[in-house]
């Protein structure tokens, strides 16, 4: 079982950085979704990474083993290449149909999820005041998505086909979340991520297009480089947070995530109109926004601070 190391200054830095990339990504997706398809999107980010990643190691002879994995290794690698490939699909497609804030805010269950499953997985206790914050967040997304509950429910269009879609790929994530966190115990968390980004690009090679490049304008390919490299950095930065931090915590950080996309969402649509159409939210939808968020930090803090209740 891994053990975080305690370092939890440098956890916490880690996941901010998480957060602020992960914010922003969408918006950068949505434009190079114009020209992309959500696959070779995929592929690029990931084998760009991927490669970069193998260099890296390669130049500073760190290139993992796979004897010391052995079956149960093998078969959690597996589950991880298999998870992390069908979250970027169906994250992409989902972000097809919806808008940025949206989009990250839906993805916002995942960590939910993922917590929900470690306590299965790990065998931990789920409080009271776990369930006042999940309670807390099902009352957010009900007040986030109050201006369109009737097109939610009432059919199966676009809007509700990419919030089930967003929500797949959330689900499919926990899967990656539960393999990678096991993996640390043989890996470090570079070569986890080499193996997995050249593994899931690998994956798609046959659905990919990679000759759409050339139909970028300018803007959406220095995008698509954007994308790579915020690839690169916010999933390599969340697989070292969670060597040296306490799952529940950096899961109550990443929280966090749909507000920034919100207010960047916000920034970039006051800045250029154009290019990033702004988020059609009431006040009611905004402070479901809040309300999710400050949900997924109770659910997830809620042990640790349990904890610390009983020590002292």
């Amino acid at each position: 079982m891994h053990v975080s190391s305690g370092r939890r200054l440098y956890g916490l830095f880690l996941s901010l950085i998480t957060v602020v990339l992960w914010g922003i990504l969408p918006i950068q997706l949505k434009q190079v979704l114009q020209a992309m398809d959500p696959v070779t999107v995929t592929w690029y980010r990931l084998a760009s990474s991927g490669l970069i990643l193998l260099a890296w190691l390669g130049a500073t002879r760190r290139l993992p083993s796979l004897r010391p994995l052995g079956r149960r290794g093998g078969a959690l690698l597996a589950l991880a290449i298999g998870g992390l490939t069908a979250n970027y699909v169906l994250y992409l497609l989902g972000l097809e149909r919806l808008s940025a804030g949206t989009t990250q805010l839906l993805i916002q269950t995942a960590p939910i999820m993922l917590l929900l499953a470690s306590l299965l997985v790990f065998r931990e206790s789920f409080g009271r005041v776990q369930g006042v914050g999940l309670a807390v967040l099902l009352l957010g997304f009900g007040l986030f998505f109050n201006q369109r509950l009737g097109e939610l429910f009432g059919s199966l269009g676009d809007y509700t086909l990419g919030v089930l879609t967003v929500l797949a790929a959330a689900l499919v994530w926990v899967f990656y979340g539960l393999a990678q966190k096991q993996l640390l115990t043989q890996w470090s968390s570079a070569q986890i991520m080499m193996v997995i980004y050249l593994a899931c690009a690998a994956l798609l090679t046959p659905w990919a297009q990679p000759t759409q490049l050339l139909a970028l304008s300018p803007l959406q390919a220095w995008l698509l480089l954007a994308c790579c490299l915020n690839t690169l950095v916010a999933y390599g930065a969340f697989a070292e947070a969670l060597a040296h931090w306490e799952a529940s915590r950096v899961s109550a950080t990443l929280a966090l995530t749909p507000l920034v996309t919100l207010g960047a969402v916000a920034a970039a649509a006051s800045l250029w109109p154009a290019l990033v159409p702004a988020e059609e939210l009431n006040l009611l939808a905004y402070g479901g926004a809040l309300l999710v968020a400050g949900g997924s930090a109770l659910v997830a803090l809620a042990p640790s601070l349990l904890a610390g209740r009983r020590r002292g």
